[in-house]
């Protein structure tokens, strides 16, 4: 068995050769994008209203940073346990479990009188939003193989790249309107729905001959066999490495965008949404181009795009529309690659299948914090720590693929 039997097999249902599972509906599509979207969503949502809540909490703005890192941390930890737990008891309990869990997180957030409460429901809400992030994935792996889960994978990695790119202008209206405890009220309601609509119209997707067994021993060996098996790693933390470099982007573009070239916050949620629109056409591209050219070469050829973006916003001018256009280059790249090599990792990996997304969100999380750390460390300019961060993490991502290719080149 090769290390590219991800790619190959993908390239296979790309080809026609293997039929989908399940049915490729817009309700199972859309419903997917929820699950993997609301995470995303809740993140960058109450960023407009930390004024307001440093305010009424008496703390400082910079204070509330520790409501984001505290949500990171418990995310990324939380899938760890989440993946296997849906290989071993099906995803449907775990799903609505989660989606509750967040619910009453947000119920804490609006009761909140202080920070330290505040953190705890937000540490609540990343412990159930964990879940719905890591099975969005892994249940498009249960239904769906080649094509299919090629386009599925697409329309979530779109969700995902869409609700930070929006959220800021629908956090600013609701803080405008109801004030910030509102936005919490909106994303816990939001779960409530995802909840009934995902248990009368989806439910359980992991079929019981195909589960794992649950021990800390099997888990841990679980994850060792996929840290070591290339057909997961190369594409996984790939992936996870441009991930990383564009939740860079969303992390300096505030510093960037306000402060040097002088947008308002009502400008710079603008900004953020076009950006959506440029994900969008990769996403939209990434299956059509793999029918015709193959997984692996088109995964290739996003990379060497996002790489061309990331080198000309490290070395071009420091200008508005400049930054705007290589900024465009990468967003195109990293749409077209991100759903393919998600799909190429996750493959080979059916009856593993939570635990392999969890893994990879794990890692991608763990890029994207060592990517906003180091961001903030070097003592540069917003600007050019984000030419450094995105062009040396393509330039990471695309040597670590190559590992795909050295083993078996004649399948590459």
């Amino acid at each position: 068995m090769t290390p590219l039997k991800g790619a190959a097999a993908l390239d296979a249902g790309l080809a026609g050769a293997r039929p989908a599972r399940g049915e490729l509906t817009g309700e199972r599509l859309f419903l997917l994008a929820g699950l993997a979207a609301l995470g995303a969503l809740a993140t960058n949502i109450i960023l407009p209203a930390f004024p307001e809540m440093a305010q009424a909490l008496h703390a400082s703005t910079q204070d509330l940073s520790a409501t984001l890192s505290s949500f990171f941390v418990a995310f990324a930890l939380g899938q760890l346990f989440v993946g296997p737990l849906s290989d071993r008891f099906g995803r449907q309990w775990l799903v609505l479990g989660g989606l509750l869990t967040f619910a009453l997180g947000s119920v804490l957030c609006i009761l909140a009188t202080s920070l330290p409460q505040l953190i705890v429901g937000r540490i609540v809400q990343a412990l159930g939003v964990c879940a719905t992030s890591v099975l969005a994935r892994a249940i498009a792996r249960d239904l769906f193989d080649g094509e299919q889960l090629a386009r599925v994978l697409s329309l979530i990695m779109v969700a995902m790249a869409a609700a930070p790119g929006f959220s800021p202008l629908l956090g600013q209206a609701f803080n405008s309107a109801l004030g910030w405890r509102a936005t919490f009220g909106f994303v816990g309601v939001l779960a409530l729905v995802l909840a009934v609509h995902y248990r009368l119209r989806l439910g359980e997707t992991h079929h019981r001959a195909h589960r794992s067994a649950l021990s800390l021993r099997a888990v841990l060996t679980g994850y060792g066999q996929l840290l070591r098996d290339r057909r997961f790693i190369a594409p996984a933390l790939s992936v996870s490495l441009v991930i990383g470099a564009l939740y860079a982007f969303f992390s300096m573009a505030p510093a960037i965008l306000m402060t040097g070239f002088g947008l308002s916050a009502l400008a710079m949620g603008v900004f953020f949404a076009a950006t959506v629109l440029v994900v969008f056409a990769g996403g939209f591209l990434a299956p059509r181009l793999a029918r015709r050219w193959g997984a692996a070469p088109v995964v290739r050829a996003g990379m060497g795009i996002a790489l061309a973006g990331s080198l000309a916003l490290l070395v071009g001018p420091h200008d508005f529309y400049f930054f705007s256009a290589a900024l465009s280059v990468f967003l195109l790249g990293m749409g077209i690659l991100n759903p393919l090599a998600t799909a190429i990792a996750l493959q080979p990996f059916g009856q593993q299948a939570g635990a392999a997304s969890a893994l990879l969100g794990f890692l991608q999380m763990g890029c994207a914090a060592t990517a906003i750390t180091l961001g903030s460390a070097g003592g540069l300019t917003a600007y050019g720590a984000l030419g450094i961060i995105l062009s040396v993490s393509l330039t990471a991502s695309l040597l670590v693929f190559r590992a795909l290719r050295s083993t078996a080149p004649a399948a590459a």
